[in-house]
């Protein structure tokens, strides 16, 4: 048995507790639209009940308590679950009804914030057929736009745009996965993609150089219900801001197998 953490109530404690709203958080962090999730399901709980949200994310045991003392919440503390932890919190009390309504406008002007969100990178030619990418504290390096070569010192541009796609879509199908309570030992995208015309992006012919087709195979390892499995994926291609984008350039194929 672990001991709580100060201000937390013991594991004793914590399993007496019914909380008025649960919610599973998958393998989210607090960085990557959490903060959000708990909020939004904070403000379904009455002042002075208590929300369940459960994760597989480690670094949330050391991020959430400071988060509720500062959003002005009790942090209850935690229990081991099936696979994930079980995280109590106590909506604060409001003075007024003033309080509960700024908490909500609050929470709209986030969300607001997060439409309007605005990732930036920037691109330097570093070397003959050589560019490099900045982005927050990560730099990665492309080679040119497309290469038949089989060997290539850096992938190519073309390349970068396929595998983006497959792992925006890995990476999002393991939490969703996580969330429906999914055991997923595995998860496997192939992503292929063809160009109408490449000898026009050569400057070799006149025609069209943008893609004509892309084809994702997602394999997923599992014992669990298949059609849950594929509905899992499905709710994520429809979420996936690369594949919308693409679907409406080019014909794109999503398959999906449980193996």
């Amino acid at each position: 048995m672990t001991e709580p953490q100060s201000g937390a109530l013991a594991e004793a404690e914590l399993s007496r507790i019914a909380p008025d709203v649960v919610f599973d958080g998958g393998d989210l962090d607090c960085g990557s639209g959490l903060v959000l999730m708990i909020r939004e399901n904070m403000l379904q709980a009455p002042v002075g009940g208590v929300l369940e949200m459960q994760s597989s994310e480690p670094t949330v045991a050391d991020d959430l308590p400071p988060w509720c003392r500062l959003a002005g919440h009790q942090y209850l503390g935690k229990l081991p679950g099936e696979g994930r932890v079980r995280y109590f919190v106590r909506r604060g009390a409001q003075q007024d009804a003033s309080r509960a309504k700024s908490e909500e406008a609050a929470l709209a002007e986030d969300k607001a914030k997060a439409k309007e969100y605005l990732w930036r990178l920037r691109t330097r030619a570093t070397g003959p057929q050589q560019a490099t990418v900045y982005c927050r504290n990560f730099s990665w390096v492309l080679g040119q736009a497309a290469s038949f070569e089989e060997k290539d010192a850096h992938p190519s541009a073309v390349e970068a745009l396929l595998g983006a796609l497959g792992a925006s879509l890995a990476t999002a199908y393991a939490t969703e996965a996580a969330r429906a309570g999914l055991e997923v030992d595995d998860i496997e995208l192939t992503v292929t993609g063809r160009l109408h015309n490449v000898l026009a992006h050569m400057g070799l012919e006149e025609g069209d150089p943008s893609f004509a087709e892309i084809e994702v195979k997602c394999y997923a390892s599992t014992m669990d219900d298949e059609d849950a499995a594929r509905k899992a994926f499905e709710t994520i291609v429809a979420r996936s801001p690369i594949a919308a984008t693409l679907k409406k350039a080019a014909n794109l194929t999503i398959k999906f197998a449980v193996v």
